[in-house]
């Protein structure tokens, strides 16, 4: 069974996977993994995705693709946007963080105070 016949059956309800088999060992794992973010999409927005990723993200690409205006592009990237978390690509530090950063001298004791005690 593929990813899409997978969603299929889902139809967009959530699910986890419960076992997976490395295909050249034949090592099988067990548990609960939730499937990746663009897994649990549908499978037209799966393949939307997939099209915008190989045109770079260039609307003008995927008008012509799909034979669609900009501003319907627009309105199916912003419905799968909500869909998917966001990922915070610039995390808060960690303690850690700021206290490897003050010995390194790259911050004062008074600013690693002021990042230890800010509310997280």
């Amino acid at each position: 069974m593929d990813w899409q016949e997978l969603t299929d059956l889902t139809q967009g309800r959530p699910f986890v996977v419960e076992r997976a088999r490395l295909a050249d060992s034949g090592v099988a794992i067990e548990g609960q993994f939730e499937p990746p973010q663009l897994a649990r999409l549908g499978v037209e927005d799966q393949v939307f995705v997939a099209a915008f990723v190989r045109s770079h993200g260039s609307i003008k690409e995927m008008e012509r693709i799909f034979g669609v205006s900009y501003p319907t592009v627009k309105s199916r990237l912003n419905r799968i946007s909500e869909q998917l978390d966001f990922v915070d690509t610039d995390p808060e530090p960690s303690g850690a963080d700021v206290v490897d950063r003050l010995r390194r001298g790259e911050i004062s004791a008074q600013e690693a105070l002021a990042e230890l005690e800010r509310p997280r």
